[in-house]
């Protein structure tokens, strides 16, 4: 798709009238839930710089979330944080780098992913259609609590400072950028890349790869169930999160992305309640959308707004 195509595409997403009702509900509940945080430390995985520990955490239907936790181990006073959260096959990463740059630095591991995956665990591909018919159990559901429950943890460190926590993450990650920046007050900034889970049943139609393919798949096999498919995603889907996000906001999308289509990437941009938001978009640039560049830009505007070193 050109430039001009993306930018203009109207997507079909609509928002539930009860969008906002159901999260706040879910929200509830999981705050119902004890976090009963642990954090171990990690001496094989520290150095003389940071210090690593996996912390771990319950989640709604208590479900046992593990992270990954670096600390500087030189700081003064209360530091900010910086939320990694993954993409849909990766495994989170060790963000050490994020925390010698002045942050505290948490990877989450959803539900489903490695040490997170003891009493969840559908698969890849399965994750994208696991009980895709019902909101009230569809995979994401928790999935997206699990992610949002790790400012829970942050806000009971006390090396960590509240009012400076941003999120980051691209393609799935861009996805759990968004929601977590959309249900969570707490977030000071986020930089969403290549953003994934938007526009889901027309991003199933603009592209052949997967993971959107699996619900290509599903249908194949129920054709019956598309109605009843895209009423549970439109509670999912990041477009209708969007207007919600009131903080500052970065996203980037590959232009030629053939995984996640900068079709949707511009129909969320244009959702986005902030203000304070900018898109990069990124020509010649297919999944990666332009990270080798746009590291750079992610790492300036996470400055800017948590003044890490200060």
């Amino acid at each position: 798709m050109s430039k001009v195509s993306a930018e203009d595409y109207g997507t079909t997403t609509r928002r539930p009238a009860d969008f906002d009702q159901f999260w706040d509900d879910v929200l509830a509940q999981a705050a119902r839930i004890p976090l009963n945080a642990s954090v171990e430390p990690i001496p094989l995985r520290s150095t003389e710089e940071v210090e690593v520990f996996e912390v771990k955490y319950d989640s709604l239907d208590n479900v046992r979330i593990a992270c990954w936790y670096c600390v500087p181990r030189e700081r003064r006073g209360r530091l900010p944080a910086v939320i990694h959260v993954p993409g849909y096959v990766s495994e989170p990463l060790m963000p050490k780098a994020t925390a010698l740059k002045g942050y505290v630095a948490l990877s989450v591991a959803p539900r489903g992913k490695l040490r997170s995956n003891s009493q969840f665990n559908p698969g890849y591909p399965g994750l994208l259609t696991h009980n895709i018919t019902d909101r009230n159990t569809y995979s994401y559901r928790g999935f997206y609590v699990d992610a949002c429950r790790a400012v829970d943890f942050l806000l009971s460190r006390p090396e960590v400072d509240p009012s400076r926590i941003g999120v980051t993450g691209s393609s799935q990650g861009g996805a759990l950028t968004i929601v977590a920046s959309a249900l969570r007050h707490e977030i000071a900034c986020a930089a969403a890349g290549a953003p994934y889970l938007c526009g889901f049943m027309d991003a199933a139609r603009l592209t052949h790869s997967y993971p959107y393919q699996e619900i290509n798949d599903y249908l194949r096999l129920y054709p019956e169930r598309e109605e009843q498919v895209r009423r549970t995603l439109e509670y999912f889907d990041g477009i209708n999160f969007a207007p919600r996000i009131q903080c500052p906001i970065i996203v980037n999308v590959g232009l030629q992305d053939d995984v996640c289509p900068p079709e949707t990437g511009y129909a969320l941009f244009r959702a986005i309640g902030s203000a304070d938001k900018k898109l990069y978009p990124y020509d010649n640039c297919m999944h990666d959308a332009g990270s080798f560049w746009h590291a750079a830009v992610v790492d300036a505007f996470l400055a800017q707004h948590l003044h890490p070193n200060e």
